[in-house]
């Protein structure tokens, strides 16, 4: 439980009680939040509410970021496959439960409930990039990084369409709106099993994505302070591991406070406003290099 989801929690308990209503009238989720703030210990009037195991895993990430690239890819592909083999099960087994009748209406929202859509879950797609920023680790990144990119651009796009529809299909679209969709979705007709083998595998499919973020950016922190546009600490390379490690460190940080006391609606959203910004920074940047390679007779 974070501290964010424990006082938001609170609060609407607290409404509801005002107005003569009962905790048992809240969802599951609301009467924990309601029951941490309350139980929790207090230093100074602030009440001490902290996600530990975000902690934990972050710690965990940062090691194997520190370690460098060959020593934690056996752990990167573990993960991703086991990931893989969970979206899979997902939908060959929800394809059984498909019931054409939730897809109507289609798009209920209209063309601007597409697009609240897709801003929504942009930070799905941040993690292609993060893949140009182990070129210096590449044996041929001329070669590699496109078709690596294209490859898993493809393949995910593909996935999460099948997905959408599978879900889609197994129940109405309003009620997804659950922190746990895919394990909700096989508790709603009755398949227990497989809905907690999705529950166990979404920490590891966190943690997978969360090695691709962590990984790359201390090596965009690198080539900016390469540039002069950060302190030379940043660039600063581990003599054995051979990996960016104040950098690293330093994205660790960055990252666990936040997953300390924020939820994770705030924190895909400011990722999502985050990397579209900047994503809409560096293709304005190119336009404009472009144009000024042009006017000095520069092929671009």
């Amino acid at each position: 439980m974070d501290y964010l989801s424990a006082s938001r929690g609170y609060q609407t308990a607290l409404e509801l009680l005002a107005q003569g209503g009962q905790l048992t009238q809240l969802p599951q989720a609301v009467q924990q939040a309601f029951a941490a703030w309350q139980q929790a210990p207090t230093l100074g009037g602030i009440r001490l509410i902290a996600d530990v195991p975000a902690l934990g895993i972050t710690v965990l990430i940062t090691y194997l970021v520190y370690i460098g690239i060959k020593e934690s890819k056996p752990t990167a592909n573990l993960l991703v496959l086991l990931k893989l083999i969970v979206i899979l099960l997902v939908i060959t087994v929800g394809a059984f439960y498909v019931n054409t009748d939730n897809r109507t209406p289609f798009a209920p929202h209209g063309i601007s409930g597409i697009l609240k859509g897709v801003s929504a879950v942009f930070f799905a797609y941040i993690g292609f990039d993060a893949i140009s920023t182990t070129t210096e680790e590449c044996e041929h990144p001329q070669h590699g990084l496109p078709r690596a990119m294209i490859l898993a651009l493809v393949i995910c796009t593909l996935l999460y369409v099948v997905l959408a529809l599978v879900l889609t299909g197994m129940v109405p679209f309003h009620e997804l709106a659950v922190g746990d969709p895919l394990a909700y979705v096989f508790s709603r007709v009755n398949l227990d099993a497989i809905a907690g083998i999705v529950t166990v595998s979404a920490i590891a499919a966190m943690a997978s994505v969360l090695l691709v973020f962590q990984y790359g950016q201390p090596r965009i922190w690198m080539t900016i302070s390469r540039d002069g546009l950060l302190p030379g600490v940043f660039s600063r390379i581990h003599p054995k591991y051979r990996t960016p490690s104040f950098a690293t460190i330093v994205t660790g940080f960055v990252v666990a406070v936040p997953a300390l006391f924020m939820s994770l609606t705030e924190v895909t959203d400011l990722t999502s406003i985050g990397t579209l910004f900047a994503f809409v920074l560096v293709c304005g940047g190119i336009l404009l290099l472009d144009e000024k390679l042009e006017r000095n007779g520069c092929t671009p």
